[in-house]
C-alpha cells in the first residue's frame, strides 16, 4: 500500500468555501476560515480536501464564473491565505485538491472582454461565436442547463455566443490551440505553487460540434434522470452536441501529460453527458484522467439494486478508478433526498459506511459528517440563480448550500455577521459542538469508520464482487487474495435476517467500525434497521 497512489481509495472532503467558516464578519466563508478549522478536517480520518473555487469572480454563480484563475477573490482573501491553507493542510497530512473550470469563464474575464469587442481582435476566436440564422434566431436548438436557449446576442460583434451554463458564463473554443495552452498555463502555475490536484468541473463540456449541429430531441418518457427534471426543458434533448466531443480525449491527454511531470498528483473528473458512466470509463483510460465520477449515485434513486447496477456497470466498462459521492454543493443533501425529511442517525451513519465500502476514492461534504438534512430555504433568501429560475418545482442549490454549524448558536458559530444563507434549527441541533460531546453521534461514527477503515487494505484498493441478494439487502466482498473483506447492508427501516450464501459460509464477523452492527448465528446475517456487517473470509 505504501506504494499506491496518494488519490488511489482516499476520502476526499469536500469544503465550500462560502459556507465553511468566516473568519472576518462579512458573513461569507474565507480562507483563513478554512485554515482555522482544519485540525477538525484532519480529526476526521479523510485524506485530502478539494476546495471548490476561491478564484476571482462577480459570483453570479458564486465562483465558477471565473473572471482570473490565477488570483484569489477578496472576498475568501490572498494568495497568500490559500499558501498559508495550503502549508497547514499538508503539516496536518492532507492533500488539498482545488476545482478548475475549463469550459467557460465569467464575461468578465479579460480574455472575453476583449473576444467581445470583435470579429479580428487577437482573442476574437477564444470564444464559441457564432452568426445567427437568417431571420435572427440563434444558429442552433441548444439549450443551457439553467433555462433557455444556449446562446446571447452581442451587438459588438453582431453574433450570438454560446453558454450551456448562464449567460454571465461564456463557453470557451477549445478548438482554439491558443485557449487549451492557457488552460494549461493555469493549470502549471497551481502545480507549480504546491497542489496535489484539481476537481474538474464539467470536464466534458469543454469542446462542442463544430458544425453546431442541433440536438436531437428525446421522447417525453425519458425526459429524466442526470439531475434534469422534466420541467426543465433541457432534459427535451439528447445532447449529442453541445458537450462530450472526441477532440476532448486528445486535451484530457495533454493534461494528463503535463500532470505526470509533477508526480504524485491527481486529476478528479466531474462528468455529466448521455450516458455519464460510458464517458466516466473513456475518460479514465490510462494517459487520461486518474478518476472519474458522475451523478448516477447523486439522483433520486435509491435501492440496493440500483447502486448494485449503477457500480457493476461501471466496473463492467472501465480499466480506471473510480470515485465515489452521495452529496455535494449542486444536489440536494443525501439524508433528505435517500431518507426522506425523517431520516435517522443510523441512516446517516449507514450512508457515510456505505459509500467509503464501495470500490474507488470517495467525495465526502462538508456536513456530510453531521448527517445534516437538506435545508428549506425560503423563496426571498434564495441565492442560486438555478432555483429562482425554477422555483417553486426545483428550489435550486441552496438548500445544500447553508453554511456549517459548528455550534448551537444563532449564528452557529460560522459568522459574527449575518450569514450569506439561513442556517436552520435542524442544522444548529446537528452542530460540531453538539456532537463533539456525544461519543454515539453520527460525528463520532464517522470519525470511528473513517480511522478504522484506514487499517483495512481490502476497503481502501481491493477488488468488488457483489453477492446476490434480496432487497433490501447490498452484499459485496472487497479486497484479493489473503485479504477478504465481506460488507453487507440492510438498507431500510426495518430488521432484516438473509441465509448467507454457502459460498461465504466462512464468513468472521468482525467490529471495531462503529456503525450498528449486524452479526451472524448459524449462518443467518441479522441486521437491525441500517445495520451494516463487515466480516472477514477464509
Amino acid at each position: 500500500m505504501s506504494n499506491s497512489p496518494w488519490w488511489r481509495g482516499a476520502v476526499i472532503y469536500q469544503i465550500y468555501p462560502r459556507s465553511f467558516m468566516d473568519s472576518d464578519g462579512d458573513g461569507v466563508g474565507d480562507l483563513p476560515g478554512i485554515i482555522a478549522r482544519l485540525d477538525y478536517v484532519a480529526s476526521l480520518g479523510v485524506d485530502a480536501i478539494w476546495v471548490s473555487p476561491f478564484f476571482r469572480s462577480p459570483m453570479a454563480d458564486f465562483g465558477y464564473d471565473i473572471a482570473d484563475q490565477r488570483d484569489v477573490d477578496p472576498l475568501f482573501g490572498t494568495l497568500a491565505d490559500f499558501d498559508a491553507l495550503l502549508a497547514k493542510a499538508h503539516a496536518l497530512g492532507l492533500k488539498v485538491m482545488i476545482d478548475q473550470v475549463f469550459s467557460h469563464t465569467s464575461n468578465a474575464h479579460a480574455w472575453f472582454v476583449e473576444s467581445r469587442t470583435s470579429r479580428d481582435n487577437p482573442r476574437a476566436d477564444w470564444y464559441v461565436w457564432a452568426d445567427a440564422k437568417p431571420d435572427g434566431t440563434p444558429p442552433n436548438n441548444w439549450l443551457s442547463i439553467f433555462g433557455g436557449p444556449a446562446w446571447t446576442w452581442e451587438p459588438r460583434r453582431r453574433q450570438y455566443y454560446l453558454h450551456n451554463f448562464l449567460a454571465s458564463q461564456p463557453d470557451l473554443n477549445f478548438h482554439q490551440p491558443a485557449v487549451q495552452q492557457a488552460t494549461l498555463d493555469y493549470v502549471r502555475f497551481w502545480l507549480d505553487r504546491g497542489v496535489d490536484g484539481f476537481r474538474l468541473d464539467s470536464i466534458n463540456f469543454c469542446f462542442h460540434d463544430a458544425q453546431l449541429r442541433d440536438n436531437p430531441a428525446k421522447p417525453e418518457a425519458l425526459r429524466i434522470g442526470r439531475g434534469f427534471s422534466p420541467d426543465n426543458p433541457y432534459a427535451f434533448q439528447y445532447h449529442w452536441y453541445n458537450n462530450t466531443q472526441p477532440e476532448n480525449i486528445g486535451f484530457i491527454e495533454r493534461l494528463r501529460s503535463l500532470m505526470d511531470g509533477y508526480g504524485d498528483v491527481a486529476a478528479l473528473g466531474e462528468i455529466s453527458s448521455e450516458d455519464s458512466l460510458a464517458t466516466t470509463a473513456e475518460y479514465t483510460r490510462p494517459g487520461r484522467l486518474h478518476m472519474g465520477y458522475s451523478f448516477e449515485l447523486l439522483v433520486d434513486d435509491f435501492s440496493a439494486g440500483y447502486i448494485r447496477e449503477t457500480v457493476e456497470r461501471l466496473e463492467a466498462a472501465m480499466d480506471g478508478w473510480p470515485c465515489w459521492a452521495i452529496s455535494n454543493h449542486d444536489v440536494q443533501r443525501a439524508v433528505t433526498r435517500w431518507g426522506g425529511p425523517d431520516a435517522s442517525p443510523d441512516f446517516a451513519r449507514q450512508m457515510v459506511g456505505l459509500v467509503c465500502s464501495l470500490r474507488g476514492s470517495v467525495c465526502l461534504y462538508q456536513g456530510e459528517e453531521l448527517g445534516l438534512p437538506e435545508a428549506d430555504v425560503p423563496f426571498e433568501q434564495l441565492r442560486d440563480p438555478y432555483g429562482i429560475t425554477f422555483w417553486p418545482n426545483f428550489k435550486g442549490r441552496d438548500g445544500c448550500r447553508t453554511p456549517m454549524p459548528w455550534t448551537g448558536a444563532d449564528d452557529a458559530g460560522f459568522s459574527a455577521g449575518t450569514p450569506w444563507l439561513p442556517i436552520p434549527d435542524t442544522h444548529r441541533q446537528r452542530s460540531v459542538a453538539t456532537q463533539e460531546a456525544d461519543p454515539h453521534s453520527v460525528l463520532a461514527t464517522t470519525r470511528h469508520f473513517l480511522h478504522w477503515r484506514r487499517g483495512q487494505p481490502a476497503l481502501i484498493a481491493g477488488a468488488q464482487q457483489f453477492i446476490a441478494a434480496p432487497e433490501p439487502v447490498l452484499a459485496f466482498v472487497r479486497g484479493d487474495a489473503g485479504s477478504r473483506l465481506l460488507a453487507i447492508f440492510n438498507l431500510s427501516a426495518s430488521p432484516v435476517a438473509w441465509p448467507l450464501p454457502a459460498h461465504l459460509g466462512g464468513a468472521q464477523a468482525t467490529g471495531g467500525h462503529g456503525l450498528m452492527a449486524g452479526s451472524i448465528e448459524a449462518g443467518v446475517v441479522h441486521l437491525p434497521a441500517h445495520a451494516a456487517l463487515f466480516a472477514t473470509l477464509d
